[in-house]
């Protein structure tokens, strides 16, 4: 039901329809308070905490995934060709007890700590914490790893309280939308106010498109499929190839049937770069932070590819019949984005 009703907003903010006019109040209620909270903070009645090493905020302003965690990665291998040691905080969407902060580690259940924080602390091997206030996240993950110089925060664009010296804000060819706030349109925030009111942090902006989908300038990132693993392999951290990839292309007589899940904001934009790619599949889109307690594909001999973000739920030992084939994205930024990025970052820490 809740997907469905998911869906069903969605598309009314798209047609404009009966249901969209319904509720526009709503949104219009919700800028209201949102403004008058960003007043608070620009007034100084509200203030943002304080933390000893810089914060980097990686979000956006629609609802749906619009590539912060891809995003995320990409800052962090910036961080790690200039030598900076970073961790990462984030909120673990979905987790079973969201107000206890921890820090995660490779054992760590995907239920337990969320699914992305699980995956950027096993592609980009660095601190992360996890919890609901990213102060106190940040500050469990700073006890643990003195040594880390800087901060990333994996989405909090909204979370204010959390400082900030730099936003990347990510969009993808979504934009806007409609331009209303939640729930009469996908925005998070009202697009005039800053990033974070009251704060002078930077703001560097990130297209995961084409071509820049808003008036905001700022730089585009290409995404494009990297290769596939099989889930054991990846699990192991051995590399992705592409050539195992390819050989999924083509007719498949007399092979096992081929199917491809993902359970995220957009399955299709996933199901869409396979068939570039030359593969014929039976799609099996699914809820965004699905949790695989059970398979959703039949119980038989079957291929299966599947995202990283399905596979740090997925340990290969469930599976007896089907072979899970871990898919890669790169996700490469333009140079100037990254020359940008090194630039803000080195003005930070000096």
């Amino acid at each position: 039901m809740g997907e469905r009703w998911a869906s069903r907003i969605q598309q009314a903010w798209q047609d404009g329809d009966a249901l969209a006019q319904a509720l526009r109040p709503l949104g219009a209620l919700h800028d209201g308070l949102q403004g008058l909270r960003a007043m608070l903070y620009q007034c100084g009645v509200l203030r943002a905490g304080q933390l000893p090493v810089p914060v980097v905020v990686v979000g956006n302003w629609i609802v749906g995934g619009a590539g912060k965690t891809p995003s995320t990665l990409a800052l962090l291998r910036v961080c790690k060709q200039m030598g900076l040691s970073a961790g990462v905080i984030s909120r673990g969407y979905g987790r079973s007890d969201k107000y206890a902060q921890r820090l995660v580690s490779a054992d760590d259940a995907a239920a337990d700590v969320g699914d992305e924080p699980l995956l950027i602390h096993l592609r980009a091997q660095v601190p992360v914490a996890v919890g609901a206030d990213r102060i106190a996240a940040a500050r469990t993950l700073l006890a643990a790893h003195p040594e880390v110089q800087l901060l990333v925060s994996d989405d909090g664009l909204q979370h204010w309280r959390l400082p900030r010296q730099l936003s990347v804000l990510v969009f993808d060819e979504r934009g806007l939308g409609n331009g209303r706030l939640l729930p009469a349109g996908p925005l998070r925030q009202n697009r005039s106010w800053p990033a974070a009111p009251g704060s002078t942090a930077r703001q560097l902006v990130l297209y995961n498109c084409d071509r820049p989908s808003t008036a905001l300038p700022g730089f585009i990132a290409e995404r494009r499929l990297g290769g596939a693993a099989e889930l054991s392999a990846w699990w192991r951290g051995e590399a992705a190839q592409g050539q195992q990839l390819d050989a999924f292309s083509g007719p498949r007589h007399g092979q096992a049937p081929l199917w491809a899940a993902a359970g995220m904001a957009q399955p299709e934009r996933f199901f869409g770069m396979l068939r570039v790619k030359g593969l014929g599949f039976w799609p099996c889109p699914l809820p965004d932070h699905f949790d695989f307690a059970a398979a959703p594909w039949p119980d038989e001999p079957l291929d299966v590819l599947v995202t990283e973000k399905d596979a740090v739920k997925l340990r290969p030992e469930r599976f007896k019949q089907a072979r899970i084939w871990v898919v890669t994205l790169d996700f490469q930024p333009e140079q100037a984005f990254e020359q940008a990025l090194h630039d803000e970052l080195q003005a930070l820490l000096t």
